[in-house]
């Protein structure tokens, strides 16, 4: 009898991609969110935003145990009622339409969820939420973006009596790479900030494990996050992972 691994779902870019011969539109995604489900335990699929449809997103969730809304481009402002500032930018509609569909059929049924950057964006969004467009001109640097691919490097605290904080402790160091950060956040409760102030991780609170960070997990040394969510997924809500 083997045990095995919770199927994890990762979201995806659709972007013009260059191999081989080919020059065509691909379905990409960083591989250190893969490798990061794989060696916390789990089996990364990829979820390309081919479809926006509610149907085509509740049939993808029935068949996994956990869900990672990753990194990427700023959430269209449309979603939370405002015109797009200066900086906001190249939003991607089909991402926004896909993952705001997968984030309500992981709603209606509780599956463990983790969101990583824009996903923690997104998921306070799909919530009823708002985002500020461009978090320089509230905290004065650039330290959480400091541009191209470089990570910045930031100090966060953690709030005490959440989940995070009983998986990363009461302060981390994280590779960041983000201009806008979280407004308002429904349903979710703050559980830890910059020392700007600027929020940096969020969570719902009960017994579903959704939880949300500003930073790259997938990057640094600390796999507790991805560990957590594929612990999680072992357990519900499908009730626990199926043996051979």
């Amino acid at each position: 009898m083997s045990e095995q691994r919770p199927v994890i779902g990762l979201t995806t870019y659709r972007e013009r991609a260059q191999w081989g011969v080919w020059s065509t539109s691909a379905d990409v995604l960083h591989a250190q969110y893969a490798d990061a489900v794989l060696a916390a335990g789990g089996a990364p699929v990829l979820l390309p935003p081919a479809s926006g449809s509610d149907h085509v997103a509740e049939a993808v969730i029935a068949r996994l145990d956990g869900l990672v809304v990753t990194g990427g481009a700023d959430v269209g402002p449309h979603h939370y009622g405002q015109e797009p500032a200066p900086h906001t930018v190249a939003w991607r509609d089909d991402r926004d339409a896909w993952e705001l569909a997968l984030l309500r059929a992981a709603d209606r049924i509780g599956l463990p969820t983790l969101g990583v950057c824009r996903g923690m964006q997104l998921m306070a969004v799909a919530a009823g939420g708002s985002l500020h467009q461009h978090t320089p001109e509230l905290v004065g640097h650039e330290e959480h973006n400091p541009g191209a691919d470089v990570f910045g490097v930031t100090r966060v605290t953690t709030a005490a009596r959440t989940v995070l904080r009983e998986l990363v402790g009461e302060e981390v160091r994280v590779g960041c790479h983000h201009h806008q950060t979280v407004d308002s956040h429904p349903g979710f409760v703050p559980a830890a900030w910059a020392e700007d102030g600027s929020l940096e991780a969020m969570e719902q609170p009960g017994g579903r494990f959704c939880l949300a960070v500003q930073w790259h997990p997938e990057v640094g040394e600390d796999a507790a996050l991805f560990e957590a969510l594929v612990i999680a997924a072992a357990q519900g809500p499908h009730g626990p992972v199926r043996t051979t």
